[in-house]
């Protein structure tokens, strides 16, 4: 379950994107439009988690972020940026790939076949369903033992992004269309495409 407050951001999500993304080398440049995105759920409850699908130029890109309430220790290169939430204050961003919590959601929800969380509102202190703008789906099976990634080590490939966690290594597809190589994959949907492979999970 992914519990959302009914907020603003400054700036928001998408002006830290636009912001953030020509700095990295898989970007095809253009203006940034949001397509969709989906959300893990942090069993902490600490960390949020979501993935955005965004437009830019001919491309569709795969962003995942996670939101913390502080600093991530040894993780400046991957800060996105912070942003100010009207319910839960200072937001620091980071780019999912390099967090441990998100490689986590990840290869969980990749090999044992999960989905996206269910998203819910709070508005004023009644939580209320909202339907997500993308859905994912994994290639696993229930029941499959993941553990916890408690350091991840991340670099670009190209137009993927590699990740090695614990025994097992992660593709994250940054341009959706990609090929990537895994024994499971994330499959997602959105309004205006897919279905498209996101990511790839295999043991090492």
């Amino acid at each position: 379950m992914a519990l959302i407050h009914k907020a603003t951001l400054t700036p928001s999500k998408l002006e830290l994107l636009s912001a953030w993304l020509p700095s990295r080398p898989w970007f095809p440049g253009g203006a940034v439009r949001q397509l969709g995105a989906y959300r893990f759920d942090d069993p902490a409850g600490e960390v949020g988690i979501e993935a955005h699908l965004l437009q830019a130029g001919e491309s569709v890109l795969h962003v995942p972020l996670t939101y913390r309430a502080a600093p991530l220790d040894g993780a400046g290169e991957l800060l996105v940026g912070s942003t100010e939430h009207s319910v839960l204050g200072t937001r620091w961003v980071y780019d999912g790939c390099g967090d441990p919590v998100w490689a986590t959601a990840l290869a969980t929800t990749v090999l044992t076949g999960g989905t996206q969380a269910e998203e819910l509102v709070d508005v004023d202190g009644s939580l209320q369903p909202r339907e997500p703008t993308a859905t994912v789906a994994g290639s696993g099976t229930p029941g499959t033992r993941v553990g916890t990634i408690d350091q991840v080590t991340s670099h670009d490939e190209g137009r993927t992004t590699a990740i090695r966690g614990g025994d097992l290594e992660l593709v994250v597809v940054r341009v959706v269309g990609a090929d990537v190589a895994g024994t499971q994959t994330l499959t997602g949907r959105w309004a205006e495409g897919g279905p498209g492979v996101l990511a790839a999970v295999r043991r090492i």
